[in-house]
């Protein structure tokens, strides 16, 4: 089969590797039908995450068809069309029976997190993948869904969702701010409406995606670059500030962003990928009694989304911008590296 394979920092290659095979009973292969790129994959290629040795297929989204099942799987059967979770998890440990699924104690790899596609295990970006406890960390796919609605069930949808949304408290009639108009980011603001927000204020530097943030339920919008935009966002609340803000970029400047226009008594919501310390102004931030929570995503609610999307509550297929084929997988990943050039999201790759 063919596979995007890690070759180090910087180098990555679209070639010919073994099929994967079933290793335990609770193993499914599954024929991927299609799949999708992270910024986490582009950190990396970066040779941000030093654990991810050459030759590792990477990729932790993706949809497709079972071919193959172990002795120990009852709940699927060839032929099942499935969505792929990004985070693995056996369903008994400790960690696991509390729906803290990220932090499974028996992944494969490394103890302790669940996210092991394209990290300790070869990933989704390939024509087949071998799944570890497949009945605990695939979904069957209802009839008529698409490709473009089943793809961000994956990751995106669920992380913005559980680290942004829940996190973050969301509660009918609050303000919520979120900085950072990237997939995560706007799949907060999609999911957040779920609570019926008062507003919902989307905050980033790029008009364009700010533009596109209305479509996702954005009621306003602020350029982060503009000189008076604290200014700006004060003027959205009664002058104290957003009942939760939610950081979905990943730079010091933007989680300090979030913790300056939050309430008294609000919520700081971090999903962004940090890949540095921030300052925490504790002798500023103590007295206005705010939480403020960050997490790698558990999607245990991945199946409530699947249900919404599939009724078209959730409008998921927005987040597509570009489509193309596996063997165009290197071109996939150009335009993913380079969105703001590109306009783009979320890459399709059939």
């Amino acid at each position: 089969m063919k596979a995007l394979v890690y070759k180090g920092p910087g180098q990555k290659s679209w070639e010919e590797v073994p099929d994967p095979k079933i290793e335990k009973s609770t193993d499914v292969i599954v024929k991927m039908v299609a799949t999708t790129i992270c910024g986490t994959d582009l950190h990396i290629l970066k040779g941000d995450v030093p654990e991810v040795k050459v030759g590792r297929i990477l990729g932790h989204e993706g949809i497709g068809v079972i071919t193959e099942v172990g002795d120990g799987v009852s709940q699927l059967s060839v032929g099942d069309r499935v969505i792929l979770s990004c985070v693995s998890s056996c369903g008994r440990c400790s960690n696991c029976r509390q729906g803290l699924y990220s932090h499974c104690l028996d992944p494969e790899g490394v103890a302790g997190i669940g996210w092991i596609f394209g990290y300790m295990i070869d990933g989704t970006q390939a024509e087949y993948v071998r799944v570890p406890f497949a009945e605990n960390s695939v979904y069957k796919i209802p009839e008529g869904m698409s490709d473009a609605e089943g793809i961000l069930l994956s990751d995106i949808l669920p992380t913005g969702f559980e680290i942004g949304v829940q996190y973050g408290k969301v509660n009918p009639g609050d303000v919520v701010a979120v900085i950072g108009s990237g997939p995560v980011g706007l799949s907060a603001v999609m999911t957040s409406r779920l609570y019926g927000p008062s507003k919902v204020i989307a905050i980033d530097l790029d008009n364009a995606r700010l533009a596109r943030a209305k479509d996702f339920g954005a009621t306003d919008t602020i350029n982060s670059g503009d000189a008076d935009w604290k200014e700006q966002v004060l003027a959205l609340t009664d002058g104290q500030g957003v009942d939760v803000a939610i950081e979905a970029v990943g730079v010091p400047d933007t989680f300090t962003m979030a913790t300056v226009i939050v309430r008294p008594g609000g919520s700081v919501a971090n999903i962004g990928v940090h890949g540095k310390s921030v300052d925490l102004a504790l002798n500023e931030l103590w007295i206005k009694n705010i939480d403020i929570s960050m997490g790698l995503v558990n999607t245990n609610t991945l199946g409530m989304l699947l249900k919404l999307v599939a009724e078209h509550k959730l409008p998921a297929d927005k987040f597509v911008t570009h489509e193309f084929t596996f063997d165009q997988m290197i071109e996939a990943y150009d335009v993913f590296g380079n969105a703001a050039k590109h306009n783009a999201l979320k890459v399709l790759i059939h």
